[in-house]
């Protein structure tokens, strides 16, 4: 357990934002298994929509680190590709 002041607050605060990140995390999955979803239905028109919303979902959580961009960009490539093939 945390001994000093600093050290009690330092827990609070990464408490906090652990809950926070993981309910960002858990957003993109979301989005990422909609898209999955409408692709394993057939659906392109569907999944074209869900990949152009879920690609801001994507590139927001990206931008506060809590994935890395590189990663962002490589889950955008891959669901693309999936609903190009879909044709």
């Amino acid at each position: 357990m945390a001994n000093t002041a600093q050290a009690r607050k330092r827990a609070r605060q990464s408490e906090k934002r652990r809950k926070h990140n993981t309910a960002l995390t858990s957003e993109l999955r979301s989005a990422i298994k909609k898209v999955k979803k409408a692709v394993a239905a057939g659906d392109k028109a569907g999944a074209a929509a869900a990949l152009r919303a879920s690609t801001g979902v994507v590139d927001r959580i990206a931008d506060k680190r809590i994935i890395h961009k590189n990663k962002a960009a490589r889950h955008k490539s891959r669901l693309a590709a999936q609903i190009k093939a879909l044709a």
